[in-house]
């Protein structure tokens, strides 16, 4: 049984009149919150409500950097940029977010990539290295949340960056260790009650389980849920209980990775 981890969230993601999400039902739940920067979704107003509101609750902030495809939400490819480029957009992003958080007296501890951008991460080792440059040019002490086993916790580790490993409720995975593409049958799960049985498995066997069976062992130092779906907090809530009922302490992985 895992004695403590990180719950996460990806959130801060409405835009405008647009509304995406229960941010303040999430912040009562998850111990880390990953904030859009404005790339995918967000802005100025909606950044600095969630950065507050997180402070307000003690939860952990970290940047939510993407492409910049606001009509893709962030999931589509965007082809040639050069690694160092994408790199500047990255520290672009978690900048704002550092101002914003400043701002509202809260301080940003963390970098996880969204969408398209962290899914093209996880394969290509040079675009890898790129964020994780970028991130310790920025701010060495930023955690660089990575999957397991893929090429983002490479990088991170020739950077030198603190990293946490995390692994997803609500996804399930691929025969390469990555997600499964959201298209495929099953992709997404929308269940609580087998979001709960996964972790709880994959925490157990310290090991995800992919679509096709295979076993691949990793470390996990947080669990996320995804903000966008109807079924998100429900199931974040039920994870939570789950987890402390087993007597696992819920707290920002900042703090111990």
């Amino acid at each position: 049984m895992t004695a403590i981890v990180d719950l996460n969230c990806d959130m801060g993601e409405s835009f405008g009149a647009y509304t995406i999400g229960d941010d303040r039902a999430m912040l009562d739940i998850v111990s880390s919150a990953n904030i859009a920067c404005g790339f995918h979704g967000g802005d100025p107003l909606v950044m600095h409500r969630a950065v507050a509101t997180a402070k307000d609750k003690g939860v952990a902030i970290g940047a939510h950097p993407s492409f910049l495809d606001l009509w893709g939400f962030g999931r589509r490819p965007i082809l040639g940029d050069t690694p160092d480029e994408v790199g500047k957009f990255v520290i672009y992003q978690v900048g704002a977010l550092q101002a914003l958080a400043a701002a509202a007296g809260h301080r940003v501890t963390h970098v996880k990539l969204h969408g398209a951008l962290a899914n093209m991460a996880q394969v290509e080792d040079d675009l890898a290295d790129g964020v994780a440059r970028a991130i310790r040019a920025l701010d060495r002490d930023l955690v660089f949340v990575v999957m397991p086993g893929l090429a983002t916790e490479r990088a991170g580790a020739r950077a030198g960056l603190r990293m946490a490993r995390e692994i997803y409720a609500d996804r399930a995975y691929g025969e390469d260790g990555n997600l499964a593409p959201r298209k495929e049958d099953g992709a997404v799960i929308h269940d609580a009650d087998e979001a709960v049985k996964r972790v709880l498995q994959m925490l157990d066997e310290q090991a995800i389980r992919t679509i096709g069976g295979t076993r691949m062992p990793v470390r996990v130092d947080s669990i996320c849920v995804h903000s966008d779906t109807p079924d998100a907090v429900a199931m974040a809530r039920a994870l939570r209980l789950a987890l402390e009922g087993r007597g696992t302490r819920i707290a920002p992985f900042a703090g111990f990775v």
